[in-house]
């Protein structure tokens, strides 16, 4: 799965919830994520996608683009 941010935390919402800081680009979303949909940041930026570089549809959607291909791998059945 992929994730975009990192994204400061404005508070607690409930026992599950959290309010955070959206950049307008992703003006178009809720700003309060239960705990299941957001991950602890590690540093390292090789794995940051700019949230300027994402477009959230109205059906709350993005389109993935591959940066880069890493490998091939044909697979015979």
């Amino acid at each position: 799965s992929r994730f975009i941010g990192p994204f400061q935390i404005l508070k607690r919402v409930g026992k599950v919830a959290y309010r955070i800081v959206l950049p307008p680009s992703l003006a178009n979303l809720h700003d309060v994520f239960h705990v299941s949909q957001l991950r602890k940041y590690v540093s390292d930026l090789t794995h940051v996608i700019e949230s300027d570089n994402v477009q959230v549809r109205d059906d709350l959607t993005t389109e993935t683009v591959p940066l880069r291909i890493e490998g091939r791998e044909v697979k015979k059945y």
